[in-house]
């Protein structure tokens, strides 16, 4: 008996899912990514610079999301202040950044005495962290981070020389008093990273819409405790 014949796949069928990929992929970078690294920001607040903006001076890759939180600049710095692993959290998504424990959901004075270069965990062993790098008290806090890579863990670029696979980047909040008597808090990134052909496609398609998420849930958790503050 005659073998049967097996199908052949078209070419054309081959391509179509490289092409609705390619197609997915410009959609997104063209139109879903600008808003998402410029969620809630004027255009005046996205071309602005701001303090520590400096630390990293050839950045890859920025973002500069901002919001409207009910309290004047000097109610809002208090919370900015205290956060850390190690002490009020970051009013995020704590399950992916603090252990599952819960975030402060009150000012604590023993938490308010922060300086420039003091060392914030960001892990339980403290091999990562974020060093204070700007302070203004009500108006600036810049957060700067250097990280080997695939480790995680965190390197202090005044003592080490940079290795060969790193991200460097800073976190700043800005603060500005509104009209009404509320703030407007600006949040800039700036961030560098080696090896750039390995690190590049890993921030625009998980670490750029990661930063997303957790800023907007933060923005959400600070907005909640500003409003049930006495």
């Amino acid at each position: 008996m005659p073998e049967p014949q097996r199908c052949r796949q078209r070419p054309g069928a081959r391509l179509l899912p490289l092409l609705v990929a390619s197609a997915t992929l410009a959609l997104y970078t063209r139109r879903f990514r600008p808003r998402l690294l410029t969620w809630g920001a004027t255009p005046g607040e996205t071309l602005c610079a701001y303090p520590g903006d400096e630390l990293v001076p050839d950045a890859d890759g920025t973002s500069t999301m901002a919001t409207t939180l009910p309290a004047p600049p000097e109610k809002v710095w208090p919370w900015l202040v205290q956060m850390g692993g190690d002490r009020g959290g970051w009013y995020s998504w704590d399950r992916l950044d603090h252990y599952g424990e819960p975030s402060a959901d009150h000012v604590v004075p023993e938490w308010q005495n922060l300086h420039e270069g003091q060392r914030l965990p960001t892990t339980q062993g403290g091999k990562s962290w974020f060093t204070v790098a700007r302070l203004e008290p009500n108006r600036t806090l810049v957060l700067r981070s250097d990280l080997r890579l695939p480790s995680g863990h965190s390197f202090d670029p005044q003592t080490e020389p940079p290795p060969s696979a790193r991200l460097d980047g800073i976190w700043g909040f800005h603060l500005q008093p509104a009209p009404f008597g509320e703030t407007r808090l600006v949040v800039r990134t700036r961030g560098q990273s080696r090896p750039r052909w390995l690190t590049g496609p890993f921030d625009l398609l998980l670490g750029e819409p990661a930063h997303f998420i957790m800023q907007t849930r933060q923005f959400h958790s600070l907005r909640v405790r500003l409003d049930t503050e006495p």
